[in-house]
């Protein structure tokens, strides 16, 4: 680990001046501390923001869910309005990382958390997001891992969140405060694909820090769930995830949101399955048939296609737990 300088500070206007100067915020520090001690971030200065006042759980005035991105993640997934009003939240929180990382992990730096790719930890490998213009070594290395969806020559390295996917999902909104005040960025525009600047993975600006999530309201009663499949059952990331909530009125689905997770550079949303979805009456045969297009444009690598099946199997089945069948 290489020296660094470290400021904590107790309110927002403070941060923003640190990090403006280019420190680099860190709360829970579970993913940039390691990070770190590999020496694949080399941060000069971090900026200790654990003080803020970001740790409500609120409820929206058109009833939707703020929260606040200093918020724990294990609090999160306890918290009764989280879990009463979009369990997939609360599902998707309870199947990342180990119990001892929700306990310090925060929402804001798990959507901030970089991939686990393993040639973007390996310093001694080509990797565009750590090093721009080295190339991807994931190209024609062992790439089961990888995604299948919004890859590039560049990079094809997955984002490892399993919240993000439910946030997706949602189509939530990231609060953000800088030097030139506040400012909302839907969640599918505030996480990058790499094209060519993998490098560049969020859409913040200088000395901008997450204040919190929104979810918006949407109409009752909805159900949502998370599934998450992967090579063993705790600690691990995924395959593949799914996430989805649904609406159904008079026997008819009126509201379907869907977003996959392990197989997309970005947690990926799925407007085909969606679209397929609305106005339609739940059955076996839907679920399925909309399943078959959740791996629309995926383009695989030589050791992940079976990626290309497993999703579509994770989405449909999913779909049948959370809308059930007639």
């Amino acid at each position: 680990m290489d020296p660094f300088a470290y400021t904590r500070v107790s309110d927002t206007r403070a941060a923003i001046a640190a990090g403006r100067q280019g420190g680099r915020y860190i709360a829970g520090g579970t993913t940039l501390v390691d990070l770190m001690r590999e020496t694949v971030e080399r941060p000069g200065s971090l900026v200790d923001i654990s003080a803020l006042p970001l740790r409500d759980i609120t409820v929206t005035p058109g009833g939707g869910l703020r929260i606040g991105a200093l918020v724990r993640m294990a609090d999160a997934a306890a918290d009764p309005k989280v879990r009463s009003t979009y369990p997939v939240i609360a599902e998707s929180l309870e199947l990342s990382a180990s119990a001892q990382l929700r306990n310090m992990a925060t929402i804001g730096g798990n959507i901030m958390q970089r991939t686990r790719c393993t040639y973007f930890r390996d310093v001694t490998a080509n990797c565009n997001k750590r090093s721009p213009g080295s190339g991807c070594a994931a190209l024609d290395g062992i790439n089961r891992s990888h995604a299948i969806l919004g890859g590039s020559d560049a990079c094809v390295a997955t984002h490892p969140s399993d919240v993000a996917v439910a946030f997706a999902a949602l189509e939530a909104t990231v609060r953000l405060l800088g030097p030139d005040g506040e400012r909302a960025v839907p969640f599918a525009g505030f996480l990058r694909q790499p094209g060519s600047t993998p490098d560049r993975e969020q859409a913040l600006r200088p000395g901008e820090l997450i204040t919190a999530v929104e979810i918006p309201a949407f109409p009752r009663p909805l159900r949502s769930g998370y599934l998450k499949v992967r090579d063993r059952q705790s600690y691990e990331f995924a395959l593949t995830s799914a996430a989805i909530a649904l609406q159904v009125q008079d026997g008819v689905i009126r509201v379907a949101k869907a977003a996959a997770g392990g197989v997309g550079t970005v947690p990926w949303k799925l407007p085909a399955v969606e679209q397929h979805l609305l106005g339609k009456r739940p059955s076996d045969s839907l679920w399925a048939e909309a399943a078959q297009r959740a791996a629309d444009g995926a383009r695989p690598l030589r050791h992940n296609g079976f990626k290309v099946e497993l999703l579509k199997r994770t989405v449909e089945r999913q779909l049948r737990v959370v809308g059930g069948t007639r």
